[in-house]
């Protein structure tokens, strides 16, 4: 039985050389409250694991570009963060969500992105990105959310009507926007069991950027970030790794290999693609210190400018 709240239009799944989607035009949408710069920024909103850390919100970076808002995955917070970062929440602002998988952690702040961008007065359906499913948790959410809708639609507030959709593009990996001077392409990366898993390279006036999402080492993620000006990373101290004392706990080491980067893999990756700044990001910390996670990535090779990434930090 269909959903009443089906999404804008078919999913697209997009393989490889994917199709674009465009920017969505101004007059479409409400004015925001605040501007957006023409400048390209990199915005950490949020930097935390699932483990709650009322300093570190859920995984999400802001890409700011030529007057367009980019968002990258949407981790518990995200729209919190928006607005202590100084970017516009009102009327539609994200240009894209793209989404790296669907963990929970990453996806959390996806009902507030959908939902609240249509409160504060979003008019046409949000272009997100993402692997496939994403369409699949599209529905889901909007369904659990029915009531919200239909009564923030047809009662005393008035809502826009429509506003809450979602235009869903699905994809393996390939360009995913490419307009007026911003390129973005998702990469297929290795995430332990999830079959589909994606960074992604933003390429931007003035500057380039690769977001790896959660990954193992991966070929094609180094190949995407050679010679990046910003590398951001999720990373993990290689010393701190050993099996844990809680049931299922000595699966630990072999989990941790599977599904992340080590400080020193990380460190080797980087001294071959040699970006200009590392930004670590999503530590999964187990005790570990900054010192020894840069250590570990000292050890892996790279000497170049590393970051130990904190939420609401600019580059």
């Amino acid at each position: 039985m269909a959903s009443r709240f089906a999404l804008a239009r078919p999913a697209t799944l997009l393989i490889a050389a994917a199709c674009t989607i465009g920017a969505a035009p101004a007059s479409a949408q409400a004015p925001a409250a605040r501007a957006l710069p023409e400048s390209t920024a990199v915005i950490l909103l949020g930097t935390g694991m699932p483990v709650p850390n009322h300093l570190a919100q859920g995984p999400a970076t802001a890409v700011v570009a030529g007057g367009r808002l980019f968002v990258f995955d949407a981790g518990p917070g995200v729209m919190r963060q928006m607005d202590a970062a100084g970017l516009p929440y009102r009327g539609g602002a994200i240009t894209a969500l793209f989404l790296t998988h669907l963990h929970s952690d990453h996806t959390l702040g996806y009902p507030d992105v959908l939902l609240t961008s249509w409160v504060m007065g979003r008019r046409t359906p949000l272009r997100v990105v993402g692997p496939p499913g994403t369409r699949r948790m599209t529905e889901r959410i909007l369904e659990a959310w029915s009531e919200d809708i239909d009564v923030r639609t047809n009662g005393l507030e008035r809502g826009q009507p429509g506003g809450w959709r979602a235009d869903v593009r699905e994809t393996g990996g390939g360009v995913v926007y490419d307009s007026a001077g911003v390129t973005i392409r998702a990469i297929p990366v290795m995430h332990g069991d999830w079959k589909h898993a994606l960074a992604y390279r933003v390429d931007a006036p003035g500057k380039s950027v690769v977001i790896s999402g959660d990954t193992a080492p991966c070929p094609a993620l180094e190949q995407a970030a050679r010679g990046v000006d910003v590398l951001i990373h999720e990373v993990y101290p290689e010393v701190r790794l050993k099996p844990e004392d809680r049931p299922g706990g000595d699966a630990w080491p072999r989990y941790m290999h599977a599904f992340h980067t080590s400080d020193r893999e990380l460190g080797a990756i980087a001294a071959r693609a040699q970006p200009k700044r590392l930004v670590l990001h999503h530590i999964v910390r187990m005790g570990g210190t900054d010192e020894e996670l840069i250590a570990g990535v000292r050890a892996g090779g790279f000497t170049g400018p590393v970051t130990i990434g904190h939420d609401l930090e600019r580059y």
